[in-house]
């Protein structure tokens, strides 16, 4: 029996995209993503043989618009699609959220933000560029973000700088944790522009540029072993006058900025996979319940109270978390109020760690058996304990903006 949809699109009043897409994410998934899940997850390592799959269908493409060739979803579309997805892989979905960012913040998120007529069309044209690689050719792209440091949370700019020379720039900087290390065609790299005669670098001299993977001064090192998320091969980068040509850029200079300030909802884009992993967990444990997981003997366990309570606690946590969520990602847009950026930080915080606790949940009311390797539950598990702590919102960053903005008028102190 198929899935049902997370977001059932008459109760939800979904899109006839929105539907065609996250129902394409849901046969994809079930007959594609799960079967391979546990093998990325084992070996630590990079799912290409999905990114494969997922070239030919069109799901790389999914956020180009349709004129270009690609799939033409908006912020919410991707988001409900991506849901789908980290149901049936946590990883898979994580790093195709890289990828998509790439076209999602270039494409329909740029088209909100202000440009001159003459930047825009340069960066029309680059952008066309980038789609067709990933169109005709498959190309992948990856986004590394972190640094170690307060960069990625937004608090300073980024040390990874990029300087200006005749053709384009060059590149010299070191990236955390960046998925896709080493298999991605092109790192969307976030650097900062040095300006000439200063060593003092700015938020708003942030470049947004794909960097080949075969470039000359790109490397990739460190080992990769960690609790979950697995398959997303989140080793180091490391850039040493890496050159790269103008047309490398994903944004006209001082667009990131622009977009950061202006569309903050674009750092929400990690959720989905959790918003995912929590239907999982909850998924699992009512198919385990009711004998109904497959390969496993047809027992029946939900005849006791104690099972019964802990399905209905988690199906009230579940809903809620959809409740929350779906309302924020709805509100993405331009220049959103306060009330709706309180909120998308509050729905980033829910997700990332209800997930966790709907694992948890999920693990003590199945038993034993379904910490097996051979089941889901326990790859759940720990895939859903990483998110609430993933940059740039992590969930003690959210509530530390939550508890100061809604303290705070801007501009407003104590002295």
């Amino acid at each position: 029996m198929p899935d049902a949809p997370i977001f059932e699109p008459g109760a939800f009043r979904l899109t006839p995209l929105e539907a065609r897409l996250t129902e394409q994410a849901r046969e994809f998934g079930a007959a594609v993503l799960a079967p391979r899940a546990a093998q990325w997850d084992r070996d630590a390592s990079f799912p290409t043989a999905n990114y494969r799959d997922m070239a030919a269908n069109g799901l790389l493409g999914i956020c180009i618009p349709g004129d270009q060739g690609g799939l033409g979803a908006d912020y919410r579309a991707y988001a409900l699609t991506a849901a789908e997805m980290g149901r049936y892989c946590g990883a898979t979905a994580l790093t195709w959220n890289m990828h998509v960012c790439s076209t999602l913040w270039s494409g329909p998120l740029s088209d909100d933000l202000e440009m001159e007529a003459e930047t825009r069309a340069g960066h029309l044209r680059r952008r066309a560029m980038h789609y067709d690689r990933i169109l005709s050719r498959g190309a992948i792209y990856a986004q590394p973000f972190s640094e170690g440091g307060a960069a990625a949370a937004g608090g300073v700019a980024f040390g990874t700088t990029a300087r200006r020379v005749p053709g384009g720039y060059v590149v010299n900087g070191k990236k955390i944790f960046a998925s896709l290390a080493g298999h991605a065609d092109y790192y969307g790299v976030l650097c900062t522009e040095t300006r000439e005669g200063s060593d003092v670098l700015s938020r708003r001299d942030t470049l947004y540029l794909a960097i080949p993977r075969d470039a000359a001064g790109v490397r990739v090192e460190g080992d990769w072993d960690p609790l979950g998320m697995r398959g997303t091969v989140s080793r180091n980068l490391v850039f040493q006058d890496v050159f790269v040509e103008e047309d490398a850029a994903l944004m006209p200079p001082g667009l990131y900025f622009q977009a950061a300030i202006r569309w903050p909802h674009m750092f929400m884009t990690l959720s989905p996979t959790y918003m995912g992993l929590a239907q999982a967990a909850y998924d699992f444990t009512v198919a385990y319940l009711r004998g109904e997981w497959p390969g496993m003997p047809p027992v029946k366990r939900r005849m006791y109270p104690t099972k019964q309570i802990a399905v209905a606690e988690m199906r009230v946590m579940l809903e809620q978390t959809k409740a929350l969520w779906f309302q924020a990602v709805t509100e993405a847009r331009p220049d959103p109020t306060k009330e709706q950026v309180l909120r998308a930080w509050a729905a980033q915080h829910t997700v990332m760690e209800n997930a966790a606790a709907l694992a948890a949940k999920a693990v003590r009311t199945c038993g034993g058996q379904a910490m097996l390797k051979t089941l889901p539950l326990e790859r759940i598990y720990r895939d859903a304990r990483c998110g609430s702590l993933m940059l740039p919102w992590t969930a003690e960053l959210c509530i530390d903006r939550i508890g100061r903005d809604a303290l705070y008028e801007k501009g407003e102190t104590d002295e």
